[in-house]
């Protein structure tokens, strides 16, 4: 059986760049320093580590929900002002996939009420078997819980199924769950590290697509 489990921010969606930019812009008004250092460090996790994270940069005391808030305003405001940037290759490499008859998954570490919108925004939900968000797992992204939850909801096995990331703890994730990594970069480069763990890097996601069909049977 052929399944594939995508990654959605900085895979599917080039919203990374657009939720690091909320985030600067909250700060810069709050007059928090460092931001551009500390996001990419959330890059990949969930609400719960992204908070750890933050509170040990910027004080135990920190109001995180506020602050989670206010960057949310800011980043559904420029959505809406901007459109939703979709990667290039997205619907050409899912239809190729529907049609090949694969199985597609997402997991993600955002909030599932976020992912939803966004594939509806997107037109891309029917694609999707299988579904799972930051909040429905206890360890997010580095540990291989949300990949492992992916592949039992797909019914395929992790060694026979496909990992889509951008980021280093997607791929940590996806390759500590047995998975085959592909690596699509975005906002942070190929490291020796990543290229150990990553079955391959690829540019985008038609060059995804082309190596798929050039691996069929």
């Amino acid at each position: 059986m052929k399944a594939v489990v995508f990654d959605m921010d900085g895979v599917l969606f080039d919203t990374e760049r657009v939720c690091m930019e909320s985030w600067v812009a909250v700060a810069e008004r709050r007059g928090m320093q460092g931001m551009r250092e500390v996001f990419p460090l959330c890059i990949g996790r969930n609400y719960t580590d992204d908070e750890l994270i933050i509170k040990e940069h910027y004080g135990a005391d920190f109001d995180y929900p506020e602050f989670r808030k206010e960057t949310s305003e800011e980043f559904w405001r420029e959505i809406e002002e901007q459109g939703l940037p979709r990667k290039k290759g997205v619907k050409e490499l899912l239809e190729y996939l529907k049609s090949d008859g694969w199985r597609i998954g997402l997991a993600s570490s955002t909030k599932r009420a976020s992912i939803l919108k966004n594939l509806e925004m997107a037109g891309i939900t029917e694609y999707f078997t299988f579904v799972i968000g930051g909040e429905e797992i206890e360890h997010s992204k580095p540990e291989p819980e949300i990949y492992l939850k992916a592949c039992a909801g797909l019914g395929a096995s992790p060694e026979e199924t496909y990992a889509i990331e951008d980021s280093y703890n997607g791929i940590r994730s996806a390759s500590r769950a047995g998975m085959k990594p592909i690596m699509v970069p975005d906002m942070l480069p190929p490291t020796p590290e990543m290229e150990e763990k990553s079955l391959v890097i690829l540019q985008d996601l038609l060059e995804v697509r082309t190596w798929l069909e050039g691996r069929k049977e």
